[in-house]
């Protein structure tokens, strides 16, 4: 696989004079097309930071990232506006969807922005939703489905402009077990079915163990690497959760 994000010595630090913090120290690695990366460490650890420098949100202190040939630490606002419009899709804890629209009104409404014509809104939309097993609610507002339903449409908005990178922020967070394991599924069909590359920050061992592969942040640092390969996924969570009780990570129930 060709190395589609390098992260070069990434560094962010808070504060300023006697009072900084270190938020990410010399972070480097890089994530493969169509691979399912996930991001775990305890509170304070740096992954949320991580994440928010990846996605243009946050700029990073010292340090590259790179997709492809695109350095976006180089870019200027305009330019990062740009690029993350055009690159990035976003999946967050909650939702973010207008409940002014219908389901399939917000999933297309990411197109709408980006002025494709009505027939390909359409196709795709219509592709999307039935991938992620929603088309039955295309017509009902957020307030009228449950919260794994609107995680899915979030899950659709992001996808229907076929971003480079999906970054998913403790997507399960707000979802009960059968709506965060349908989520998770769903995602991993993403993953396979359509090459969706995904970068995902959770606390949630369940969660990553449906990743292909783990990093685990400890005071800003990678501590450690978890690779899933042909493990069953019951292995790989064990796996997840021994290396969770040296980095002081959260684990949790085992579902």
């Amino acid at each position: 696989m060709d190395q589609y994000i390098r992260i070069c010595d990434v560094e962010k630090y808070y504060g300023n004079g006697s009072n900084i913090t270190k938020a990410v120290d010399r972070v480097s690695f890089n994530v493969d097309k169509g691979e399912f990366v996930g991001v775990m460490g305890a509170s304070g650890s740096g992954k949320t930071t991580l994440l928010n420098m990846l996605s243009t949100i946050d700029r990073v202190t010292a340090g590259h990232i790179f997709y492809g040939d695109t350095d976006i630490t180089e870019l200027s606002e305009d330019g990062l506006s740009k690029f993350r419009k055009e690159n990035l899709g976003f999946v967050f804890q909650d939702y973010n969807l207008l409940d002014t629209l219908t389901i399939e009104e917000n999933i297309v409404l990411a197109m709408t922005i980006h002025k494709k014509g009505r027939q390909e809104i359409k196709e795709k939309c219509d592709a999307v939703m039935k991938l992620l097993g929603i088309e039955e609610i295309a017509g009902k507002f957020p307030y009228q489905v449950s919260g794994g339903q609107k995680q899915r449409c979030a899950c659709a908005r992001a996808l229907i402009n076929q971003p480079r990178l999906l970054l998913a922020d403790e997507p399960t967070g707000a979802l009960d077990s059968r709506s965060a394991q349908t989520l998770l599924e769903t995602f991993v069909r993403m993953n396979q079915e359509l090459e969706a590359t995904i970068f995902m920050v959770t606390h949630d061992a369940f969660s990553a163990s449906y990743c292909s592969r783990i990093l685990f942040l400890k005071d800003g640092k990678i501590f450690h690497e978890l690779i899933r390969g042909d493990k069953t996924r019951r292995i790989f969570l064990n796996e997840i959760l021994d290396v969770l009780s040296l980095t002081g990570g959260e684990p949790s129930d085992v579902r």
